[in-house]
């Protein structure tokens, strides 16, 4: 054999050889480690992955001023905090496929631009969720607040988690704050921290620009959360979202059944349209007990799946 290839293959030996003793002694060396000293040593070497804010960015077309540097860094804090907080975006993103297409003809509708569809995410995650301080539904409407934007609330009827009741009270709030403010950004702000709260420190402060304000941290992050979620939303797999289409919740096309009477019995009312009483509260959450009430022959829009749309499981 040629003494080259001879040398070559001695030369490979050794190599090996040492290959192999270091990962020998790499691994005796992890076996003696706690479990936590384990995790340190393996990640040690790792780097996370870090999403750069982009140089522009706009709420509603109101630019932000990134070359603020306290800007800059709360935008950076919510672009970190919902790319690594990676369960909860996940949700967002299968959700919004479900919920938009209902929200976003709303704001439409109401000369509300599409941006605030994603206060909806950063108040509820598209969820009809209940606050500690009692605020409800998609849109978070306290109760006094939500009866004086139109909404009907008392312990058997909640129309804050009827969503498109409440998306249009929204609406009518929202209006109202750009009205007072001149700026979707700050009637963003006042949607977190109301008028009178926005109100005073703009008194205090003698500034009408939110990102001069210093405000309560929540009101102080809340408009970046939305930058932050439109951000995500605007290349889900930029930001490590690699999810396939038919992965999202798909949207539920439904029916709506005008009623103008008392229904005395939820559970007997949806067997005979074919439903379960499940399936009636999964679509129709504003009604609160099993029965519906109306003395005033209100008429009422009750929304159930179109036939064939959603299989009900027998009994």
């Amino acid at each position: 054999m040629n003494k080259k290839i001879i040398y070559i293959l001695a030369a490979l030996s050794i190599l090996i050889t040492v290959a192999v003793v270091l990962v020998v002694i790499k691994i005796s060396s992890i076996e003696k480690m706690t479990p936590q000293e384990v995790i340190v040593h393996l990640q040690k070497d790792h780097r996370e992955f870090i999403p750069q804010v982009p140089s522009k960015m706009d709420f509603c077309g109101e630019e932000v001023p990134l070359n603020d540097f306290d800007v800059y860094e709360r935008m950076e804090r919510e672009l970190l905090v919902n790319v690594h907080w990676s369960s909860a975006t996940i949700l967002y993103l299968k959700r919004a496929n479900r919920w938009f297409p209902i929200i976003e003809p709303i704001l439409k509708r109401n000369g509300i631009p599409n941006d605030f569809k994603y206060l909806a995410i950063i108040e509820s995650g598209l969820t009809n969720a209940v606050s500690p301080a009692g605020a409800a539904g998609f849109w978070q409407f306290m109760a006094p607040v939500a009866k004086q934007y139109g909404l009907e609330v008392y312990d058997k009827i909640d129309e804050r988690y009827n969503l498109e009741k409440a998306t249009q009270a929204t609406c009518r709030y929202l209006k109202e704050a750009f009205a007072k403010y001149g700026s979707w950004t700050m009637a963003a702000a006042s949607y977190n921290f109301g008028m009178n709260g926005i109100d005073k420190q703009i008194g205090r402060q003698r500034s009408r620009n939110y990102y001069n304000l210093y405000l309560v941290e929540e009101t102080s992050r809340f408009v970046f959360r939305l930058l932050a979620i439109k951000e995500i939303f605007s290349d889900p797999y930029k930001y490590g979202f690699n999810i396939d289409e038919t992965e999202l919740y798909k949207a539920i096309e439904t029916k709506e059944i005008i009623i103008k009477k008392e229904i005395k019995d939820l559970a007997l009312f949806a067997k005979e349209n074919g439903i379960n009483y499940k399936i009636i509260k999964i679509f129709n959450p504003w009604i609160k007990d099993n029965f519906l009430p109306n003395p005033n022959k209100k008429a009422y829009s009750i929304k159930i799946p179109i036939d064939g749309e959603i299989e009900i499981l027998s009994e």
